[in-house]
């Protein structure tokens, strides 16, 4: 059978967002809560933060062939800051503890944390195919193609963070120089820093891009994968910064947690990362809906029991 593809007119769907945004956004909501969708994201959280350390160690393990492993984790922690706001220390702390002793790492534990760190995608190719049934309904994709889907992705992020580790430190180097201008000196650590967080902001759209046309069945176009990016990247952009500054001024959770804070801390921010990427899903579906004429769809709430 052909791979079944979801038609829509651009324009008529661009110009029904704008003419009734306020309408938009309620029937995304509405979808959203009927989808389940806060259970959805608890549910990809969860096995996030299983999934987490595994993926981080493998990543480094194998790229510390080509690149130093002080640099890879140094570039790590700066980077996992919009995954997990104020945890990234912690978090590259475990990692390093780990690494230290790699040398004890046998085949049982190196292909147990390989199935852990895939755990994490193959439960949101679920969530994608409940936010986007109407494409499943019509198509469902190989299972051998979904069982290889995480494992791809793994690769795709150790390619990644060993580009950006390298314009990381290509950055770092030009924030030590200063240039002569009007007969002044300027340092261009400024300049610096404002293009590592540009380079961070465009690496969170990219990635959220290419979970939005690898992890739903069918095909979308890049233009509705880079409105769910844009959508999920503001939403968490906002937030992130909100929780770095609540965890830094009014958070009592150490006193309540203890010694678990870290974990709690980090399942939290994950769980407000993971509700963002669904969001944005949604945004694509309901767009979709818009494109086809869907624009008053009463969607059936799923029944949990």
């Amino acid at each position: 059978m052909p791979e079944s593809t979801v038609t829509s007119t651009p324009s008529s769907s661009a110009a029904y967002v704008l003419k009734h945004p306020g309408a938009f956004v309620l029937q995304t909501l509405k979808a959203f809560q009927a989808n389940q969708g806060l259970l959805l994201a608890g549910a990809v959280a969860y096995y996030t933060l299983l999934s987490l350390i595994p993926l981080l160690i493998l990543i480094v393990i194998a790229l510390s062939h080509l690149i130093g492993q002080a640099e890879l984790l140094y570039t790590l922690a700066r980077y996992l800051e919009w995954l997990v706001p104020g945890q990234s220390k912690a978090v590259v702390r475990e990692l390093s503890s780990f690494l230290e002793n790699r040398d004890v790492l046998g085949w049982v534990l190196l292909l147990t944390m390989i199935f852990f760190s895939s755990l994490a995608f193959a439960v949101l190719q679920k969530a994608m195919a409940v936010i986007f049934l109407h494409r499943f309904t019509v198509r469902r994709r190989h299972f051998l193609v979904s069982a290889m889907v995480p494992y791809c992705y793994i690769l795709f992020l150790g390619a990644g963070l060993l580009v950006v580790t390298l314009v990381t430190a290509a950055l770092q180097t030009v924030g030590q120089e200063s240039v002569y201008v009007f007969g002044k000196v300027w340092s261009l650590g400024g300049l610096s820093g404002a293009l590592l967080y540009v380079l961070g902001v465009a690496g969170e759209i990219f990635v959220l891009m290419s979970v939005y046309l690898v992890m739903p069945v069918g095909r979308l176009s890049l233009r509705h994968a880079f409105i769910g990016a844009i959508t999920a990247a503001v939403l968490w952009e906002i937030t992130r910064h909100v929780l770095v500054w609540y965890f830094a001024t009014l958070s009592q959770v150490s006193v309540v947690y203890g010694s678990l804070t870290t974990s709690i801390v980090v399942l939290f921010s994950l769980e407000i990362g993971a509700t963002a990427l669904l969001l944005g899903a949604q945004v694509i579906s309901e767009y979709e809906r818009v494109g086809r004429g869907q624009t008053h769809v009463s969607t059936k709430p799923i029944k949990t029991k």
